[in-house]
């Protein structure tokens, strides 16, 4: 449910931005290419109409998570910027310039929560959409894709089964000041004590007393969670609301360092320990992510999160589904590492492993796999310019949302990319005739 249109004499002594911009700046014309109406479309049922507060416009919220993963910016900062910057405005459907707030970034947030997944699904849809209209994209480069995985750090600190103990211990005892559950001892100060005292010996080397003080903390955790236990035995209302974090506590108390699906963080408890061979960074926290780019131009054309650390090989049918769903082609060829060797994927379209009998094959082929490495360009710029190095979204909802997100802000990021260039030739085309 859209707000309803204001009075046009209110607009009497606002400024058109159109009198104030430069109408053939790359973002304006980028906006004329977007099919706006479509995502109205998509996400309208997802509105109850004559209940409640309207939405914030459809237009606005697509536009603000374009701009956000295009420029790397959290939910506060898009918004304060979309203040001061009159391209962004005429970008997100504003005919006048504001000198408001659209929305509260808090708003960005249950925005993401009511699409979803398949919403952002089709926020990359639209830029691969742009990309035919420009000239950015070919239909036949959709046919040959690059596929790759990497993974979605998500943001919480280095695990440590110290810093585990004693963060669980500390949600318990707040938890229970909460619902009134009086503890025997919540050991505040001599859990603090034995996190910093465990630090100070192990930068000494004094490994022994190390031990003994990550034992404390471990001791001390089990003493608060056996006492909750007993207090809240014959109640079955605080019995549900302990449930998941006495349940958390219990396993970070009985994992062992050998043991597969242990907890690496208390409110990202959805994090796994992934290694993907790197010298400088052995093992990584978050999820697996799927990378799918065309070959021809490195345009994205799919991204998924995927949960579980699966082998990079059953990732495969998964990330051509998606592709296929989201751009309406079918794939022809596809180039992978020999981390795929045998993948799971059953359709039409010839997979092509690299370094795998490439002397057998002819001259265009192998030239084709040798193109396979430039995806590894992209994931790189989908970390460093975007915002799939760190991920910051809650849950694996999130996870999801962010992946997607960040390959729709490499899609935008090369469109202005490739509208600078068309521009720039353009002037000089007209300076040199002129």
């Amino acid at each position: 449910m859209q707000a309803k249109p204001k009075s046009p004499q209110m607009k009497l002594f606002k400024t058109p931005l159109k009198k104030i911009i430069n109408i053939k700046h790359r973002l304006c014309i980028l906006e004329a290419k977007i099919e706006w109406h479509e995502f109205d479309n998509a996400f309208g049922p997802l509105y109850c109409e004559g209940k409640g507060r309207p939405g914030n416009p459809t237009r606005l919220m697509v536009g603000l998570h374009y701009l956000k993963h295009t420029y790397d910016l959290s939910d506060e900062e898009v918004v304060l910027q979309w203040l001061e910057n009159p391209y962004w405005q005429y970008f997100c459907g504003n005919e006048y310039f504001e000198h408001d707030f659209p929305i509260d970034a808090s708003s960005m947030t249950r925005w993401r929560q009511r699409v979803s997944e398949a919403g952002m699904e089709k926020l990359l849809e639209e830029t691969i959409k742009a990309g035919l209209k420009i000239g950015a994209l070919k239909k036949t480069s959709i046919k040959k894709l690059n596929v790759d995985t990497t993974v979605q750090e998500k943001a919480i600190r280095f695990p440590t089964d110290a810093n585990l103990y004693h963060s669980m211990r500390e949600k318990l005892v707040s938890m229970s000041k909460e619902h009134g559950v009086t503890l025997r001892q919540s050991y505040k100060f001599k859990s603090k004590r034995s996190l910093l005292m465990r630090g100070r010996y192990r930068h000494c080397r004094q490994m022994r007393r190390s031990n003994k003080e990550q034992k404390r903390l471990r001791t001390y955790l089990g003493r608060v969670v056996r006492d909750i236990e007993r207090k809240i035995a014959d109640n079955e209302e605080l019995s549900c609301v302990f449930s998941k974090p006495l349940f958390l506590a219990r396993k970070i108390l009985s994992q062992k360092r050998q043991d597969k699906n242990k907890v690496y963080s208390i409110h990202a408890p959805e994090v796994e320990c992934i290694s993907k061979g790197k010298a400088h960074k052995k093992y990584e926290f978050g999820c697996k992510v799927s990378v799918t780019a065309t070959s021809k131009e490195c345009f994205v054309v799919g991204m998924k999160a995927l949960h579980g650390n699966p082998y990079d090989g059953h990732t495969l049918k998964e990330a051509i589904i998606q592709t296929e769903r989201i751009s309406g082609l079918k794939a022809r060829d596809i180039y992978v590492d020999r981390g795929y060797r045998g993948h799971n994927y059953t359709g039409e379209a010839l997979v092509h492993i690299a370094g795998r009998g490439t002397r057998k094959l002819k001259a265009s082929v192998r030239k084709w796999i040798r193109r396979r490495s430039a995806i590894e360009a992209v994931i790189g710029h989908t970390k460093t310019d975007g915002r799939l190095g760190r991920n910051y979204l809650h849950g694996r909802e999130g996870d999801n949302i962010n992946a997607i997100l960040s390959g729709c802000g490499y899609n935008m990021r090369k469109l202005l990319t490739v509208l600078l260039f068309y521009l720039f030739f353009y002037r000089q085309k007209l300076s040199t005739t002129g």
